[in-house]
């Protein structure tokens, strides 16, 4: 058995559909602000002049929770009308702080006494918006419709129609004609005029039943993601530091003790000379060799601080040559062959890149898996051993410049490393 979807309403399906959402909202808004007023005001005053007795606490608390019933109902009713739910926006407290604290509670709660102020100054916007609507559904219901109601009502000498007073006429067709092309203009702006009322009262509601609880959630929204970018700065300045200071290392360790030592033969070699040549070009020899040492060590350098392969061809061709370079077995399943944003690009290959120099450092492992998968969010990469395991990302451990580099590109690093099990390092880096 096969379903097949339903199409979807046409412009004039949905304007038509909006046309009675809205209508339907502000009829029923107007008896509702009646109603709210007169009930709120009444309650709200004989409780706070009864306060003083305590019989008034009971009856502003009643008169509160009447509120939140009549709040619920208009967030109900405005959703349609906006086009989005409008949420509850009441605090929650922790349960067990006693029965008069839990009895109280909506008393404490301001959205509480924005609901009583909406029930009481709704009538304002409702009968506004009441007027307008009644009017222009009776002009243009009444307008378009004049051929059949028109033959039904009197005219007497003595009556003066509106025609007659524009100085258009007083003849049964010049009536019949400025009514119905007075229902034309009527009809031609009920579309807007309904939809403008209906938007001004449902507005209103929403600024006093949501309208705290919106602004109390983009501030929420806004220290986190200032806390996020704090975060990301903080993990950005760690992890090139890191890279600073293992680049110092790796030139002290290698590059320089080769140009000492090279310095140190040639000097050598310029006093044998003049005493001994063979030994001064054997020793000249060794300082050839050494000097291509060094270049090669420089190379392999420069390639981890920018991999001219990754800048010309991508990060599949990069992580292909980083997979070949390392000295452990490495399962490559990169399928990645469109060109990436550089910083994603930068960042997954130097998470592969360390992570495969732990494992060969540290490991003792016999193969490695390397996996890099695009989603709809960014990329997602995997590197898994069969080491010892024992990895981990807290501070002082080889994992924690990483994470701070994955960390400043806003994802996140995983890494499971159960002693004996082998370890798996995952970045999630957003696109």
């Amino acid at each position: 058995m096969t379903t097949t979807a339903s199409p979807a309403p046409s412009p004039m399906a949905r304007l038509v559909r909006q046309l009675g959402i809205d209508t339907q909202y502000v009829l029923l808004g107007f008896p509702l602000g009646i109603l709210t007023v007169a009930l709120f005001m009444s309650l709200f005053f004989t409780g706070l002049g009864t306060l003083i007795i305590w019989v008034g606490l009971p009856i502003l608390l009643a008169t509160v929770m009447t509120a939140r019933g009549f709040a619920t109902l208009e967030r109900a009713r405005i959703g349609p009308v906006l086009g989005r739910k409008v949420p509850h926006p009441y605090y929650k407290k922790a349960a067990g702080n006693g029965f008069w604290s839990q009895v109280l509670k909506p008393m404490t709660d301001g959205q509480s006494w924005l609901d009583l102020l909406h029930g009481m100054f709704r009538f304002i916007p409702s009968t506004i918006a009441f007027s307008f609507v009644i009017t222009w559904w009776a002009g243009a219901i009444g307008g378009l419709t004049v051929l059949l109601w028109d033959w039904s009502v009197p005219h007497p000498p003595e009556n003066v129609d509106l025609p007659e007073l524009l100085g258009m006429g007083d003849g049964t067709f010049t009536r019949v004609v400025f009514y119905f092309a007075c229902g034309v203009f009527f009809a031609g702006t009920l579309y807007p005029v309904v939809r403008g009322a209906a938007l001004m009262e449902a507005l209103f509601a929403r600024g006093l039943l949501s309208g705290v609880n919106e602004l109390r959630e983009q501030v929420a929204e806004a220290n986190a993601a200032r806390e996020v970018a704090q975060q990301q700065k903080a993990a950005a300045v760690s992890a090139e530091a890191t890279a600073l200071r293992r680049l110092e290392r790796d030139i002290h360790d290698g590059p320089q003790q080769r140009l000492v030592r090279l310095a140190m033969d040639l000097g050598r070699a310029e006093q044998q000379f003049s005493t001994d040549p063979e030994a001064a070009r054997a020793t000249v020899a060794e300082a050839l060799t050494q000097t291509r040492e060094t270049l090669d060590e420089l190379r392999a350098l420069s390639r981890g601080i920018a991999p001219p392969i990754l800048v010309d061809r991508g990060l599949q061709a990069a992580l292909t040559a980083l997979a070949s370079r390392c000295t452990i077995p490495v399962d490559l399943d990169a399928p990645v062959a469109e060109r990436l944003e550089p910083a994603l690009e930068s960042t997954a290959y130097f998470v592969v890149a360390e992570a495969l120099t732990n494992v060969a450092k540290h490991s003792y492992a016999n193969e490695v898996q390397v996996s890099v998968r695009r989603n709809v969010s960014g990329l997602i990469v995997s590197i898994a051993d069969d080491g010892v395991g024992g990895a981990s990302v807290a501070k002082g451990h080889g994992l924690a410049g990483l994470d701070d580099r994955v960390r400043a590109a806003g994802g996140v690093l995983d890494v499971e490393s159960p002693a004996g099990g082998g370890t798996r390092l995952t970045a999630a880096l957003p696109v």
